[in-house]
Formats: structure tokens, sequence, C-alpha cells
């Protein structure tokens, strides 16, 4: 079978499991940038309780696999009393996941900001949050986009690992349909392809123009 004949009949299911890809990204990008924040503030916090909370959280999802944090979020919480549905638990492991990689981006992120901008802050007699979120932050957010554009990618990539519990999203179709055609070359290679077009013209770009738009509205170009 050509690979044009392949896309005929085949195409529709690997679109749908790219929508269904797509929707897992965001959801994880929405709760591992929440993540990323809460963390990052945290592990700056004073307060050893926060920061402490903070470390083993960023350690443990850091020092351990996803894969295994996806089945522990799947198979082992239900043993505990807490069923969560499949689809659920696909975005919650790869959004908790990555937002401990996030964390450190945040954590270096705020300690980037000259010290300057800290003291001109407190010497206008600014609260301590109001100082993080006009002042710190939005410079902040500026150092941490260009890496946060590489792990929107990662995150990107990383949602391949929910098929291994039922999602059926693009690897998941892909891996039902080479399972029954044995058309390898033809099925991984699309996926491949529709991997690479949804990472190359519409994570990168928006991640780019994000950080022009921080830069003009910060006033550094």
């Amino acid at each position: 079978m050509s690979f044009v004949e392949f896309l005929n009949q085949y195409g529709l299911r690997l679109l749908n499991g790219a929508g269904i890809t797509i929707i897992q990204f965001l959801l994880a990008a929405a709760l591992g940038i929440a993540i990323s924040l809460g963390m990052g503030l945290m592990k700056l916090s004073p307060n050893r309780i926060f920061s402490g909370f903070a470390v083993t959280y960023i350690e443990i999802f850091r020092g351990t696999s996803l894969v295994v944090q996806l089945y522990w979020i799947f198979f082992v919480l239900p043993l505990l009393g807490l069923t969560i549905e499949k689809f659920t638990a696909g975005y919650l492991a790869v959004g908790m996941n990555i937002g401990a990689y996030g964390a450190e981006l945040v954590r270096g992120g705020i300690l980037s900001v000259p010290k300057g901008q800290w003291e001109a802050a407190l010497a206008i007699n600014m609260t301590p949050a109001r100082r993080m979120r006009r002042i710190i932050l939005p410079q902040a957010l500026v150092n941490m986009l260009p890496p946060w554009g590489n792990l929107m990618v990662e995150l990107l990539k990383g949602t391949a690992l929910v098929s291994l519990i039922s999602v059926a999203d693009l690897m998941f179709e892909s891996r039902q349909i080479n399972a029954t055609t044995y058309l390898s070359a033809q099925v991984f290679g699309a996926a491949l392809i529709l991997y690479y077009v949804m990472a190359r013209f519409f994570v990168t770009p928006f991640m780019r123009w994000l950080e022009r738009f921080m830069a003009r509205k910060m006033g550094r170009i």
C-alpha cells in the first residue's frame, strides 16, 4: 500500500488521535505551568515547610520515570481508594511531571532578576506579594520563556506515553493501526510527521511570539 493510499484509509483516525494529543498537551501545559509557578515560589520561600515540600515534590517527580508516575496514578491510586479516569490520569501525570522541571526554571528566572530591582521595589514600600507580581515576575518571565519553549516541546512528546493507559491519542491510534495492518513505515512515518508539524508549526512559533511580546512589553526590543 502506498503512503497516499494509507493516508486516504487511515488519515482520519490519525488526525482524531492528533486532536486528543493536542487536548492532552493543552491540559497538561496548563497544569504544569500552575505547578511550576507554585513550586518555584515555594522553593524560594523562607518558610521551611513550604520550601521543604517544594524540594520533595521536585525531587520525586524529576527523579522518577514519567511512565512509573503514570502507572501509579492510573493503576495504584485505585488500590488506595482513588480512581481516576484514564484521560484525566494522562494529563495529570504529564502535567505534574513537567511542573517539577518547570519549577526550577521559575526559580532560576526569579533569581536572575537584578538585585537592584528588588531593592527599588522595597524602597517604594511595596508588599512582598505586590513586589513579586508587579516587578519581579514580569522580568523573570522574559528570562524563563526561551527554556520554557524547549520544555513545551518535551511536554508534547511526553504526551505519547498516555497511550500506555489506552488514551486514544496519536500514538495509541498509530499502534492500533500498526497491529492490524503491519504497515509500520507508513503508520509511524505519518505519526512522526504529525508530531513534527505540531511542534514546529504550532508550539515553537507560539513560544517565540510570546518571547517577542514579553520583550516588547518590558522594553527590551
